[in-house]
């Protein structure tokens, strides 16, 4: 299907925006049907007003204290560790990391 670019107008401030020929094709690739209401702008400030997800309100994320396998240093943590698995801090998870690739 070929698209073309479309000029709509934003229920939100108004302005006209353009609806780009590769947005409505990814539109159609994820199954969208509807065209977007807001412009760009208005969309991004939305998602910046509401915590970025939509209209739900993102939980705290529960942290758990664990000693750092490599230093011992106290951190945290945003899972629940498994005792037969190491748990490492920031600095030492990262060391570990490049040396496993």
């Amino acid at each position: 299907m070929n698209f073309a670019d479309k000029t709509l107008k934003c229920r939100e401030c108004g302005t006209d925006f353009v609806f780009t020929a590769g947005e409505q094709e990814f539109y159609q690739q994820k199954g969208l049907m509807n065209q977007p209401g807001r412009c760009p702008s208005c969309r991004s400030a939305r998602r910046q007003a509401s915590g970025g997800s939509g209209s739900r309100e993102r939980a705290p994320r529960e942290m758990h204290t664990v000693i750092c396998a490599e230093c011992g240093t106290e951190t945290q943590v945003p899972f629940l560790p498994k005792n037969d698995r190491p748990v490492y801090c920031s600095p030492c998870y990262d060391k570990v990391r490049v040396a496993r690739d």
